[in-house]
């Protein structure tokens, strides 16, 4: 079949890979000039670790990757409040856990289909025409492609579950969080291997030192603390995060300096996409555009490839009649993915919590970790990954 993926983020391109070994066709069409690079850093385990060793990419994202050491919770005179050894979650999950930017695991997988795959960069779409022989779209650049299929893969503000199912705002959830992030050079203190954070009510700021004599800033804060609308360019961005972080004391005032020098700054809300159905007819999607669980989840991107993997094997698995593989391969996963959107509902708060009891409880908690059986439990019940593959044949 011939199957067009509107996304080359981490989905897509995995899609596209496991498609291309079964022996069809996939195209990716993705808005940005070229591959999205950067980004907030993950932690990488569980369903979508198995899915990347079955890539053979298991190696190349622990070289890319980094072996964090410790999760550090301080005041604003640095001193540590809270926070764990980062050896609880490998040692637990046997080695299979690696910390990565995001830009770095979607290039990872896109180069393993970059030279047997059509991508059209720069280029999006504009409308969906579904009929009984396969699905035509309108190019935004101009001209039209006729595919079988077509599946969303653009993240939670995919254009094809605009053109397909309905604006977004029908499917979002917002957590009530905001994220900003970016990326500035030769910052100072480093504390290499140590994701550090500073935390006052509704609001947090962390830091994590990477290669090249790069440091990544997150800020989190509550949706409250800024205007009723959200900024809508760099510049705006960065006076909310003025606005939001200028008396907070700690290195804040540094790193508003360096945000102000910085090119280019991510900024989102923390939010979930929740749908009744992922499929119409011959169009489907996956990810984010899907079911985003929200970036403080920490497991989007391994979901988006387990998604990404059913479907290709699914589709395969039932040769033409793809509305019976969309129906298998919703039907595996949305219990899962439901439980941990409900999980991550109540995972956001401890990136910001709202008051100063619920702040000091949190760090409390996270002593707890350092406890061996105690993190053995937690890690076990929590954030281990079992998910049972289905073996499918090429």
């Amino acid at each position: 079949m011939k199957v067009a993926i509107v996304g080359a983020g981490i989905a897509g391109p995995t899609l596209a890979y496991w498609l291309s070994q079964y022996g069809h066709e996939p195209t990716l069409i993705e808005k940005a000039p070229r591959l999205r690079t950067g980004g907030y850093v993950v932690d990488f385990w569980g369903g979508g670790y198995a899915v990347a060793e079955r890539m053979g990419l298991s190696a190349e994202l622990h070289a890319t990757g980094y072996a964090v050491q410790e999760v550090r919770l301080v005041d604003r005179n640095s001193r540590r409040v809270g926070g764990f050894s980062a050896e609880v979650f490998r040692g637990n999950l046997n080695g299979r856990f690696v910390t990565i930017p995001r830009g770095d695991l979607a290039a990872i997988i896109y180069r393993s289909i970059e030279h047997r795959t059509e991508t059209l960069f720069g280029e999006s779409i504009s409308a969906i025409t579904q009929h009984d022989s396969g699905v035509r779209i309108t190019l935004e650049r101009g001209g039209s492609r006729q595919f079988d299929l077509l599946i969303g893969a653009g993240g939670i503000h995919s254009p094809v579950r605009d053109l397909a199912f309905g604006p977004e705002s029908e499917f979002l959830t917002d957590l009530g969080y905001r994220v900003a992030a970016f990326e500035t050079e030769g910052y100072q203190p480093r504390d290499e291997l140590v994701y550090l954070a500073y935390t006052m009510p509704g609001r947090m700021i962390a830091r994590f030192a990477m290669d090249d004599e790069k440091t990544l800033f997150l800020f989190v804060f509550t949706a409250d603390r800024m205007g009723e609308a959200d900024p809508r360019d760099v510049s705006q961005v960065k006076t909310v995060l003025h606005q939001v972080f200028g008396d907070a004391g700690w290195e804040c005032p540094e790193i508003l300096r360096r945000l102000d020098g910085a090119p280019d700054v991510y900024f989102d809300r923390a939010s979930q996409i929740v749908m009744d159905r992922w499929s119409d007819g011959r169009v489907a999607l996956i990810g984010d555009a899907a079911a985003a669980v929200s970036l403080l989840a920490g497991e989007g991107a391994g979901l988006a490839m387990v998604q990404a993997y059913v479907l290709a094997g699914e589709l395969n698995r039932a040769g033409p009649d793809h509305q019976d593989a969309f129906r298998r391969y919703e039907q595996q996963l949305r219990p899962i993915v439901e439980a941990r959107q409900r999980s991550a509902r109540g995972f956001a708060s401890m990136f910001a919590p709202k008051t100063a009891l619920g702040l000091w409880t949190r760090n409390q908690a996270s002593r707890l970790l350092n406890i061996p059986r105690l993190a053995q439990w937690v890690v076990r019940s929590e954030f281990r990954d079992d998910i049972t593959f289905p073996e499918y044949a090429a």
